[in-house]
């Protein structure tokens, strides 16, 4: 808002004019310093990078060029010139996730907004030009908005703390996708081998259905005797359609989050998965490493100082929203001149600031109960894994140390028998094809224990998916496995 006052030329007193002068260039100055705000040079990446390292030992790339991503797509093949260790196909996802990199440009989202709150809003010019008679009067205006300027430390504050929260969020996405990928290229290789298994069960099913077609037809089997053996072969089929349609959804899912398509979907795996660890680790002092290291708790803690921090703001200017400050400088053909300042701001008349206060402290108490909870459950869900860890462990040591070597012992027994004569064909076909089920559900647990460890990972830095790992537990294979 301007004014114009109307009078004849006088002499004006220097002090108005040298006040606004030093008004002038104190503003000046300030918009000079706020407009000094600018961009880092990595886009507040160098602190996922970090993590990364840190956390995972992996590399992470930031594609925001053409460079950058040809760099990643020669790195892409050179990991998928040799069969996919569990390692490499993380490596490959953290590279070349698109997903990923939408989220890295949160980070440069995140940055912009924390840039503009340490500038200034732009000033308000006014003009206007006014006649009277031959008197012709110029009028020009310029405001700047001086709630902006006094709260600009506490909002590049808040913003900073956002910042900081989103390059968490973002490090937590790098977490996760590493997590993700290491229980898909798991599920992968271990389809791959039960597929293997189970061909190999029908193929036993599939001698022992023709034998008994055979000796049916030469009048030494029965019907009974012939439809048990092609009843045993059928579900072994069945069992291998199954198998190689889990291996298919396993290896498409890997493929997904590594963010293959085209001739790079023909990746190859290795033929078995890691043996089991000789011993299983012991973390006694498992829930203090979580609230120290997880990223959603400390995550959930800055978002608590966050609004703890929106709400000094919202206090400072609960009264006084609206303050601007404005220069004048009017003229006319008369040949007088007149320069001034003026001040505007709301008055508190009908709102006072308590509802916008009151929402603000509602959103405070709301974020430190979440913190709370997010504390609590991540105690709660590292105990969880590590039991999940330590029962899969033992599990996989007893498929590994006795149920394994009992059946191979049991089938060399029966082999001995059937070159006695003591027992028939069928009985030693029958015990084979229980031999490989046996041995398929070792894979399984054995692929139970490596999904429980990259749980049991990912709940000591952040939230984990525990329902995944219930999800792709598997009753044994039934395909022939039962015998006789």
């Amino acid at each position: 808002m301007t004014a114009s006052i109307h009078r004849p030329p006088q002499p004006r007193p220097d002090l108005r004019g040298r006040h606004g002068l030093r008004l002038l260039a104190a503003v000046a100055a300030v918009a000079v310093l706020a407009g000094c705000a600018s961009f880092s040079p990595d886009g507040g990446f160098a602190s996922v990078e970090q993590t990364t390292q840190q956390r995972l030992g992996k590399e992470v790339r930031w594609a925001r060029s053409d460079s950058d991503r040809q760099l990643i797509d020669q790195r892409v093949e050179e990991l998928l010139a040799q069969p996919l260790a569990m390692d490499d196909a993380v490596q490959l996802a953290l590279l070349n996730n698109r997903g990923l990199q939408a989220a890295f440009f949160e980070l440069g989202i995140g940055e912009a907004d924390l840039v503009q709150a340490g500038r200034l809003a732009n000033p308000g010019f006014s003009f206007g030009r006014k006649t009277k008679g031959d008197e012709v009067e110029i009028e020009r205006g310029l405001h700047f908005n001086l709630v902006r300027l006094l709260a600009m430390p506490l909002m590049q504050e808040v913003e900073s703390r956002r910042f900081a929260q989103t390059q968490g969020m973002v490090a937590m996405n790098v977490l996760s996708l590493a997590a993700d990928t290491r229980k898909a290229w798991v599920q992968a290789v271990a389809a791959q081998e039960s597929v293997r298994y189970a061909t190999q069960v029908m193929q036993a099913a599939e001698a022992s259905a023709e034998l008994a077609r055979r000796m049916l037809q030469a009048g030494n089997f029965n019907r009974l005797q012939q439809s048990r053996e092609q009843s045993f072969y059928a579900e072994a089929a069945l069992g291998l359609a199954r198998a190689q349609q889990a291996q298919r959804a396993a290896r498409e899912r890997l493929t997904r989050l590594m963010g293959l398509w085209g001739a790079q979907t023909a990746f190859r795996l290795p033929e078995r998965l890691p043996d089991l660890p000789a011993q299983a680790r012991e973390l006694p002092d498992i829930e203090r490493i979580a609230i120290e290291q997880r990223l959603d708790v400390q995550g959930a803690r800055l978002a608590a100082e966050q609004t703890a921090s929106n709400l000094g703001l919202t206090r400072s200017t609960r009264f006084i929203n609206v303050l601007e400050l404005g220069l004048s400088y009017n003229t006319s053909n008369e040949g007088w001149t007149e320069r001034g300042w003026e001040i505007g701001f709301e008055l508190p008349l009908f709102d006072w600031g308590t509802a916008r206060v009151a929402k603000a402290e509602s959103i405070y108490m709301q974020a430190v109960n979440r913190a709370a909870e997010t504390a609590i459950n991540a105690r709660s869900e590292v105990r969880e894994a590590y039991g999940a860890y330590r029962s899969a462990w033992d599990i996989a040591r007893h498929h590994r140390d006795e149920i394994v070597p009992l059946r191979q012992r049991i089938q060399e027994e029966n082999v001995l028998r059937y070159n006695g004569m003591l027992i028939g064909v069928f009985e030693l076909l029958a015990d084979a094809r229980s031999q490989i089920t046996s041995v398929n559900a070792a894979i399984e647990a054995l692929r139970d224990f490596w999904i429980a460890q990259a749980d049991l990972d990912m709940a000591l830095i952040g939230k984990p998916s525990l329902a995944a790992a219930a999800a792709v537990t598997a009753t044994p294979a039934e395909s022939g496995g039962a015998g006789h």
